[in-house]
């Protein structure tokens, strides 16, 4: 077996632990904004990890699996970021443990109106 498909194997195993923490945290977590947080940050390096390891296995789609990880290092952030933000301002609330809310902290100072 070439070292390239050893390595390419490891890396999609990576993946899919991250993947699989992911989907935990989601499960896990307390409210929406940590559930968001969790399941953006862990299935962004496992999609990442999964396709690098699959572009080794398979070097001919290397540059596909690049460009597909590179729209998913763009979009996966922003898309949670926007639904995030969406959610607060609906008025989806924090959990009862949250210490510090930094983004109404952040409304306030600029004088925008702070969703109830």
């Amino acid at each position: 077996m070439a070292v390239n498909v050893v390595i390419g194997s490891v890396l999609v195993a990576l993946g899919a632990a991250f993947l699989f923490l992911g989907a935990l945290g989601i499960v896990r977590m307390p409210d929406l904004y940590n559930r968001m947080q969790a399941g953006t940050k862990a299935t962004t390096l496992g999609n990442l990890l999964t396709l690098v390891g699959l572009g080794l296995i398979e070097p001919a789609w290397m540059l596909k699996l690049l460009l597909i990880a590179l729209f998913v290092l763009m979009t996966n952030p922003i898309s949670s970021h926007a639904l995030a933000r969406g959610a607060y301002r609906a008025g989806v609330p924090l959990t009862e443990g949250s210490v510090r809310d930094e983004y109404r902290e952040a409304l306030e100072e600029h004088g925008e109106e702070v969703p109830s």
